[in-house]
């Protein structure tokens, strides 16, 4: 693979042109507009998840009012909206905000290097269809590619898989041209993805059946949002937004909070509604009913309660089993039972990532992100100039993606005036003794379970926590002075400056 060695070179480039890359771009030219900076974009077009996943009914999960952005208020009468929906609320705001200049799709960033002596990041940088990689040089990298792997999703080994006659298709991959109508089709998992999928399908499929080794919390809400399309009559958009979008977060949190403090009443509540749903006759309890707690796994949104009208209706149903095999007509159940098909949908997660599935070295050794303790939850301990954006679990994405985007401006304009080249989270002497915690608590999704012995360290005190609760870090990560006596300002590799406070 040959580099060509003409760099190009600007102050901050974010990677990823997703729902944080827009946003970050935003951010940089609004509060830190003497920054030049770029995005790199491995696919072709923006929108990161939103572009990648194509099957039926993809949606978001979280009302788009906290999900949108901040700066642009989200105004379609649909608060729980389809894909295609949220690609144009995207595209319209990389239109109206000027930033698709900035954007240099086809270039996928594989290795970073970072030098103290010039206080410089080095990317390698792979163009699309060839083999020719190029540099980026810049002073601070924002990385906001997500947390997943874009090359392919994860899905179990299936004893006997091959000799099934019909199609396996994983959601991550779905085919533009397939034909489901009058189809038998078998949804594996209990997910998200999984409850999209089903009643989606189910309005053409002969039958859908979503095959489960264990039942997920659910909830059903209307997919408009009363309020707001009330208060868009009466108030200026951006007021209705922004009174809709703090409505929102405030009830996010009182929810979540009282899935920590009386995770029974929830529960009870959650499981009420089902029955309510389903009848007396369905078996809530083995379906439906979880053996953890709510939220210490995502709860999964049924918007308008679509997948419990497509039970109801004969056209889906739910089983509750583990997969002994697969043979040419379908699956084989541990039970003894077996569910024939001519399509089977392996909705069984996402493969996850550290920091952009790429190599990090700093002054030529390699980064191992599972050695570091996290900052913040955006930065990690001896990394310089470098934040990523990961958001909540139990909230929107953008919430988070919206406050890291300010701190990193913040960031960089305290660099700027107290003449700083380098920002570095170092621990403190009194940190040393610090007790390490996983990265996320109090979440055991499969997918996160997989990932965390890769991520980094939590401490017991902060700076090093990584909270995930919206009202905490609206104030540690929004308000919070960037100079902590943690967060280390130098200007060369030797030469540490005066840090002074905002």
């Amino acid at each position: 693979m040959n580099e060509a060695r003409d760099t190009t070179h600007v102050d901050v480039i974010v990677v990823g042109a997703g729902i944080s890359g827009i946003g970050a771009a935003y951010h940089l030219q609004t509060l830190s507009p003497d920054r030049s900076f770029l995005i790199l974009e491995g696919r072709n077009d923006i929108g990161g998840t939103w572009d990648l996943f194509r099957y039926p009914g993809v949606r978001s999960d979280s009302d788009m009012h906290t999900l949108g952005f901040s700066f642009k208020p989200w105004t379609d009468a649909k608060a729980i909206a389809d894909g295609p929906s949220i690609m144009r609320y995207l595209r319209a705001t990389v239109d109206e905000f000027g930033i698709g200049p900035k954007i240099r799709f086809g270039h996928l960033v594989t290795r970073a290097e970072w030098s103290s002596d010039d206080s410089t990041w080095t990317l390698h940088v792979r163009r699309a269809g060839s083999d020719e990689t190029v540099a980026y040089t810049c002073n601070f990298l924002f990385m906001c590619s997500g947390y997943y792997s874009y090359k392919e999703g994860f899905t179990p080994q299936f004893e006997g898989r091959d000799k099934f006659r019909g199609k396996v298709i994983h959601p991550q991959e779905w085919p533009d041209d397939l034909d489901y109508a009058g189809q038998r089709v078998v949804v594996i998992g209990s997910g998200a993805t999984a409850m999209t999928v089903v009643p989606s399908m189910a309005r053409t499929a002969a039958h859908v059946t979503m095959l489960q080794r264990s039942p997920t919390y659910v909830v059903a809400r209307p997919d408009t949002d009363a309020v707001s399309n009330l208060l868009r009559k009466v108030l200026p958009t951006r007021a209705a937004y922004a009174v809709t979008r703090k409505k929102n977060t405030v009830m996010q949190g009182i929810v979540y909070g009282r899935t920590r403090t009386a995770p029974d009443k929830v529960r009870k509540v959650l499981l009420d509604g089902v029955r309510k749903a389903l009848g007396p006759e369905f078996d809530v309890d083995t379906h439906f009913t979880p053996s953890y707690g709510p939220w210490d796994q995502r709860l999964c949104l049924l918007p308008n309660g679509d997948l419990f009208h497509a039970i109801n209706a004969g056209r889906a149903s739910v089983v509750t089993d583990h997969i002994e095999r697969f043979d040419e007509n379908g699956i084989v159940l541990r039970s003894g039972a077996r569910l024939d098909a001519d399509i089977i949908v392996t909705a069984t997660g996402l493969n996850l990532v550290t920091v952009g599935d790429m190599e990090f070295t700093v002054d030529g050794e390699t980064v191992d992100f599972a050695k570091t303790w996290t900052y913040k939850g955006l930065a990690y301990s001896d990394v310089p100039n470098m934040v990523s954006t990961f958001g909540y679990i139990n909230a929107s994405w953008t919430l988070r993606a919206d406050l890291v985007s300010g701190y990193v401006c913040r960031l960089l304009n305290h660099m700027r005036a107290v003449g700083a080249t380098q920002a570095t989270p170092r621990l403190r002497e009194s940190d040393r003794d610090m007790r390490s915690r996983r990265w996320i608590e109090e979440f055991s999704a499969g997918y996160m379970e997989r990932m965390l012995d890769r991520m980094p360290k939590q401490g017991d005190r902060e700076p090093w926590t990584n909270p995930q609760r919206y009202a905490i870090e609206k104030k540690s990560i929004g308000k919070a002075p960037v100079d902590d006596g943690v967060m280390q300002f130098t200007r060369a590799r030797v030469r540490p400056t005066v840090s002074a406070g905002e």
